[in-house]
């Protein structure tokens, strides 16, 4: 069409329009919208793998969350995990590659990973898999393997970062307190990490001798007496509360039988305590971030749980107050951390 003086389109008035009349805009612009553009084209995948959960996530160049799926594992479902997984991963993957481009996959696992083969998982019962090649294989693109609680870790401290500069250098103490216990330790604002394994397994550190067998073949471990899982499944049992009953149905019982718990809820933050208390004495951080499904429940805990790491003889360096933050990330946290 050629068009002449007087039917000349105002194109100053065409990239006014508003945004819904053009999906890939998101504010007014005299140009195409570069920053949308990048959303679509510069994406990668975060896999947070849980140990009763897997959730897909897109993650864009500022490491922001900006498409996600997710499913919870039946007990039918982990007599074939590996093979739920991978059809899982693959079929949302290609439904995401439909809509972005991606660049690369990261996976967040429950457990330790070395060059992309999962070596141990303690909850999902998975051992010496290649999932990495696997992958590749299957998606014709870069995948990388990482512990959960250290994916976790980074996606948050980046986020504080944001926020506050000062953070840049600190040491942080970051817990995943869910199904099991993780985490990862910022020091002088970089993750540490083991050479020969990624290391620093704080919910398999031992707090009682002789305690509760734990799943990764020693017993009295941190998470068999500090995860949430451990507390809520002791919770139901006292209370004759089915396995079925969880998230906010569940809090409303306990909140509204408390005083048939008070013991339960004693011990919990007491055996919380230890186990934290231990990290802090070796670790000194200047913060501590509590993540994982703890979060949901942390106003049941965190007065009586500061209280007696405070006014106790537990840490050997005595302090006036601990700086005790809750991810802001949620679940999230491990997909981004999966992809940074």
């Amino acid at each position: 069409m050629i068009f002449g003086k007087g039917n000349r389109p105002n194109f100053h008035d065409f990239w006014k329009k508003e945004p819904s009349q053009f999906p890939w805009k998101r504010e007014p612009s005299h140009f195409p919208d570069e920053t949308n553009f990048q959303r679509r084209n510069n994406m990668k995948i975060g896999i947070d793998l849980g140990g009763s959960h897997i959730a897909i996530g897109v993650v864009d160049y500022n490491n922001e969350l900006i498409d996600k799926t997710e499913r919870d594992f039946s007990e039918e479902d982990k007599m074939d995990i590996i093979t739920i997984i991978e059809n899982y991963i693959v079929e949302n993957i290609n439904i995401f590659k439909e809509k972005y481009e991606i660049e690369s996959v990261g996976i967040a696992i429950p457990g330790v990973a070395k060059d992309g083969v999962i070596i141990k998982t303690v909850n999902l019962g998975i051992n010496n898999y290649d999932i990495k090649s696997s992958l590749e294989e299957k998606l014709q693109k870069t995948v990388n393997v990482r512990n959960d609680g250290k994916c976790a870790c980074i996606a948050e401290f980046e986020n504080l970062t944001k926020e506050d500069k000062a953070i840049e250098n600190a040491n942080i103490l970051f817990l995943t307190i869910g199904t099991g216990i993780g985490g990862g330790i910022i020091y002088n604002g970089k993750l540490l990490e083991g050479h020969t394994f990624e290391g620093y397994e704080l919910g398999h550190m031992i707090i009682k001798a002789n305690g509760i067998p734990c799943k990764c073949g020693k017993s009295g471990c941190f998470e068999r007496y500090g995860s949430i899982l451990e507390y809520k499944n002791k919770v139901k049992q006292r209370l004759n509360i089915s396995k079925d009953i969880n998230g906010e149905p569940l809090r409303d019982i306990i909140k509204s039988r408390k005083n048939e718990i008070l013991d339960l809820n004693e011990q919990y933050t007491g055996d919380l305590a230890i186990g934290i208390s231990n990290l802090i004495n070796i670790f000194e951080p200047d913060l501590i971030i509590i993540g994982g499904g703890f979060v949901h429940y942390s106003s049941m805990f965190e007065k009586e749980l500061k209280d007696m790491l405070l006014n106790s003889s537990l840490l050997f360096n005595k302090r006036e107050n601990l700086d005790i933050r809750y991810a802001k990330l949620g679940n999230d946290a491990g997909i981004i951390g999966a992809t940074i």
